[in-house]
């Protein structure tokens, strides 16, 4: 069970004021950062999160990269474990999960939410390796769950939230994107398609992990709707995302093609449901 926060503290409370469920420091929160041949960029982000939330646990889960980052991770938890044990004796905030294949990274974060359910965390975190995703502004994202928030969103695309050194044809596929799965939904969200988020791990036990089959872009579209379907309160807070300055992008065509193939099949069956031509699932 993480340590410093009783995870039943997740649950709704009955008072006004809800209980805070992660600690200033980051105590009680899970974040999980799935990484394929980004040796260079996972030092760097294991090293930003520990200065900013020196209480948050990292789980890494390697799809087996072929730069061994995978071996990078392993010795980050093991200086992290030894460094602790000097300290206090306790565990190590870093952990290493190693998959044997490629498969996604819908697919890797379902692998690491599993992780972190298993182990009791209150809050589970999504967030990229490359550095788009600064640390130093998670405590936005913790802010609103403390506040009350079941999924908060790290957005581009609400007021005070930045693109920096993004190129534009990027943006305009994103925005695009984005516009898109919110007419085709329904869906209040501005920023459905970013992959920076914590969720209340209440959320995640209900959402039905198990059913969830798409991948990239898609995943963080089918991931939101369904928190959304499901009644829970989704939060947006601007940040400022910042383009890769070491590897390349994993975004290929195959995982838009996906994405906009599934959102319209969501939507039609949203509105059949809401119609009652057919049941809800």
């Amino acid at each position: 069970m993480a340590s410093g926060i009783d995870a039943t503290a997740g649950q709704r409370q009955s008072d006004d004021a809800p209980q805070p469920v992660v600690g200033a420091d980051g105590t009680g929160a899970l974040v999980v950062v799935p990484t394929f041949n980004e040796r260079d960029n996972l030092p760097v982000i294991v090293e930003r999160l520990q200065a900013a939330l020196p209480g948050a646990h990292l789980l890494v889960v390697d799809d087996s990269s072929p730069d061994g980052t995978g071996d990078i991770a392993d010795e980050l938890a093991r200086k992290d474990a030894e460094e602790l044990a000097g300290k206090d004796g306790s565990a190590g905030r870093v952990h290493v999960m190693h998959r044997k294949e490629k498969d996604g990274l819908g697919k890797a974060y379902l692998a690491g939410f599993a992780w972190g359910l298993a182990r009791d965390y209150p809050v589970i975190v999504e967030m990229d390796a490359d550095g788009s995703h600064a640390p130093e502004q998670l405590h936005r994202l913790f802010d609103a769950v403390n506040a009350g928030a079941d999924l908060v969103i790290g957005s581009r695309y609400v007021s005070g939230g930045k693109l920096v050194n993004w190129p534009k044809h990027r943006e305009f596929l994103s925005r695009g994107a984005n516009t898109y799965a919110r007419i085709a939904l329904g869906a209040k969200v501005h920023d459905i398609t970013a992959g920076f988020r914590a969720y209340r791990r209440t959320v995640l036990e209900k959402i039905e992990l198990d059913t969830v089959e798409s991948a990239g872009y898609c995943f963080q579209i089918d991931l939101a709707w369904r928190t959304v379907r499901a009644g829970f309160d989704v939060r947006e807070v601007p940040i400022t995302f910042t383009e890769r300055e070491l590897g390349v992008s994993k975004m290929s065509g195959g995982v838009m093609s996906e994405a906009f193939t599934m959102v319209a099949r969501w939507g039609i069956q949203s509105r059949l449901e809401r119609l009652g031509i057919v049941k809800n699932r």
